[in-house]
């Protein structure tokens, strides 16, 4: 017997052993995702706007890009007309000036004829981005420092915009709302059901523990900002070379030393169609501009979600404990399942539309179907966005792809 034998197993056991440590401590840290989530979420959703409000409120330029019509377009569109806030403009931008959206923006516009409303057409091609290319005349002409980009399909509270600007303290750049859909009466079935699960609890809370530890993450649905400080980065236009726009226009913020926070108020989507199809394609395409933006994430997000962190923490208890990995791995699961409903009661603050049975076979279906997303979202850096192509490269900065002997097109 020479020395490798010796040496054989002593460095098998220690590699698993060094493994089993590895896999433990990230499940442990795993569950401060939740712990901080509830906490953070409890302390900050849904909070009371003050009973003594400044003497003065400052103006706000609210930017709303439209394409097409869908069922929910002029509930939506109307929320912003009835706002409890004494000064702001809402600038409708339409890239096609055949586009039927804009006889719903007339429509309320006549509705409402003393709200400061209007309709800038056209755009203006400043990068690859189409939203920010549709924005770009709406973003030129705001009257006010304060704006804010608000998406179609965002349907507003009456105090929501109040809760927003009392949020932008004077360190504070940008007031972001956290992605959450509004409850139904017209349910879509289960696709709704599936959305609203996702956003009430692994997305939320993901974006809770970040945003609480000042990390950035952010979504542009529903955010307001400086005018005046975006323009020292080189204003809207500077961020048209990204579709994930949203991040590096906060990232931008955070350099120069300002806060991003995020409102009190969930920003409530309510779009017109839906299905399950559909819906997993939007969470590929948020895995592919992740990816793209930072690439460490290929490698950390796989091993973040429940089953496969339930696998590996089962497997570490039972090589370091000697316990039954099969018993840990469920009593795991079924903590997991406990901490996400209590984040999603927190989300919802109130009663849920649908039954807990409903609730646990579409938390079971996402949890089950994550790892095939994230998959898919690897297998390709092709974006689709509405019709148009994209392809990623590194650092999230895009090309669109065209047909013909010149495919791309910086």
């Amino acid at each position: 017997m020479d020395f490798y034998d010796y040496v054989r197993p002593i460095t098998g056991d220690t590699i698993l052993f060094g493994l089993a440590i590895f896999f433990f401590c990230l499940w442990t840290f795993l569950w401060s995702f939740h712990i901080g989530a509830l906490f953070y979420g409890k302390y900050k959703l849904y909070r009371k706007i003050p009973a003594v409000l400044p003497d003065s409120l400052p103006g706000v330029s609210i930017l709303k890009p439209l394409t097409g019509v869908d069922a929910h377009l002029y509930d939506n569109l109307e929320t912003y007309f009835v706002l409890n806030y004494p000064t702001y403009e809402l600038l409708f931008c339409i890239q096609d000036e055949s586009d039927p959206a804009q006889m719903v923006v007339r429509s309320l516009i006549e509705k409402y004829p003393k709200v400061d409303a209007r309709i800038l057409q056209g755009g203006k091609k400043v990068g690859i981005n189409p939203k920010i290319n549709n924005m770009m005349s709406g973003y030129e002409v705001c009257k006010y420092d304060l704006f804010m980009i608000s998406d179609c399909n965002i349907k507003m509270k009456p105090d929501t915009l109040l809760d927003m600007v009392l949020h932008l303290k004077d360190d504070v750049g940008e007031i972001h709302q956290i992605p959450f859909t509004c409850d139904r009466e017209d349910r879509l079935g289960f696709s709704s059901i599936l959305e609203k699960v996702y956003f009430g609890t692994v997305h939320a809370k993901q974006y809770l523990f970040l945003n609480a530890l000042g990390v950035n993450c952010t979504t542009g649905m529903s955010s307001m900002m400086r005018k005046n400080v975006l323009e020292e980065a080189g204003g809207l236009k500077a961020f048209a070379k990204y579709l994930a726009e949203d991040y590096f226009i906060a990232q931008a913020f955070l350099d120069r030393g300002w806060k991003v926070q995020i409102s009190s108020f969930p920003a409530l989507q309510n779009a017109g169609t839906g299905s399950v199809s559909g819906f997993q394609n939007r969470l590929v395409r948020w895995g592919k501009l992740r990816f793209a933006m930072c690439p460490a994430n290929r490698i950390m997000e796989p091993f973040s979600d429940c089953l496969v962190n339930g696998i590996n923490g089962a497997w570490s208890a039972a090589v370091l404990f000697n316990i039954s990995g099969l018993a840990f791995f469920f009593v795991h699961l079924l903590t997991w399942f406990l901490l996400d409903y209590l984040i999603f009661l927190i989300m919802q603050n109130g009663p849920m539309t649908f039954s807990k049975f409903e609730f646990v076979v579409a938390w079971m279906f996402r949890e089950i179907t994550s790892i095939f997303i994230l998959l898919k979202a690897e297998v390709s850096t092709v974006v689709q966005w509405r019709a148009k192509k994209f392809r990623l490269r590194y650092g999230g900065v895009v090309e669109e792809m065209r047909e013909g002997p010149k495919q791309f097109v910086l």
